[in-house]
């Protein structure tokens, strides 16, 4: 392996080249995304499922092995100052496993991954930010992860280490095309509630579509993070056809339950107050004296046609 050439491929595989052929010690998997470091070392991203010659009967069962640390800048070792990186050192722990370290250029040098921030669909998730990171999906629009017409809110749990959730702002929405989707954002992460693991805080997104769109909506959400890059992610929303604000059916249902309470009372008044005229007044007793009943009355004699419609 000494005289072998490492190649890493991002999102693809890592290989050991030879005059003998390669050697695969890992391919990129969508669970496995980078990962914040510490140290001298930036990000940590880990390549499973290689090659199984020779490494049959690893623990794990998934070949060979191989973790990148990815560090932001040049090689500590003063190697490999090219515009473009290059890798800096690599070491094998055995014949199955590769430690690479690689230097790649950065735009802004600096703390820029908010380490232990998590953004999910329940409290203890993170289908859309793991320890800083935009997962798969979720960092473009992409159309199948779209959230229906008929859904009219989605709620979003935010957590981060107590020790630096003070550091987390107010989120920020912005929606392509602007005209179309009415967003609203709601909860105790709008009101600048801090989020904890043990506490988690809950952003509410509700959204109306106002006009139909043959693509779905794209709603940008930032989360602004004092001293750090901001976490973003992008929902995307179908409308296929308008809806109707919201407020406009809760208040016709509100009107209507009004209206019919006033029915109720009303006919349940004029029902006793018909029942205690008769009996007071025209003196009559059991069935006759309830309102209505003449007319009923007459309309059974007309049916029937001989004969009164019940017995005295």
């Amino acid at each position: 392996m000494q005289d072998a050439d490492f190649v890493v491929r991002f999102c693809k595989d890592v290989e050991s080249r030879s005059q003998s052929g390669y050697v695969d010690f890992g391919r990129f998997d969508n669970v496995n995304h980078f990962v914040a470091a510490s140290g001298h070392v930036d990000l940590v991203q880990g390549f499973y499922n290689g090659d199984l010659l020779k490494c049959e009967h690893t623990f794990d069962k998934l070949g060979r092995t191989a973790q990148v640390n990815i560090i932001c800048g040049n090689c500590l070792n003063g190697q490999c100052k090219g515009q473009h990186g290059c890798i800096c050192n690599v070491t094998y722990e055995s014949t199955c496993r590769a430690i690479v370290e690689l230097a790649i250029p950065c735009e802004k040098p600096g703390p820029r991954v908010f380490e232990g921030f998590t953004v999910g669909f329940h409290p203890r998730s993170w289908e859309i930010v793991y320890n800083g990171m935009t997962q798969l999906g979720f960092e473009k629009p992409h159309h199948d992860f779209s959230f229906s017409t008929e859904q009219p809110h989605v709620a979003l749990y935010l957590t981060a280490i107590s020790s630096h959730s003070n550091l987390v702002q107010k989120p920020i929405v912005k929606v392509f095309p602007e005209n179309g989707l009415e967003v609203k954002l709601s909860g105790t992460a709008a009101t600048g509630k801090l989020p904890t693991t043990l506490s988690p805080s809950t952003l509410l997104v509700d959204w109306r579509c106002v006009k139909a769109h043959n693509t779905p909506y794209e709603v940008n959400i930032t989360i602004p993070v004092d001293s750090y890059e901001p976490i973003e992610f992008v929902l995307t929303k179908t409308c296929e056809y308008t809806q109707n604000q919201e407020g406009y059916a809760m208040r016709g249902w509100a009107i209507f339950g009004i209206i019919s309470c006033i029915f109720m009372v009303s006919s349940t008044l004029f029902c006793c107050g018909g029942f205690i005229y008769k009996t007071r007044v025209e003196r009559q007793r059991g069935i006759d004296a309830l309102p209505g009943m003449t007319i009923l009355s007459a309309c059974l004699e007309t049916v029937s046609g001989a004969g009164q419609g019940y017995s005295r």
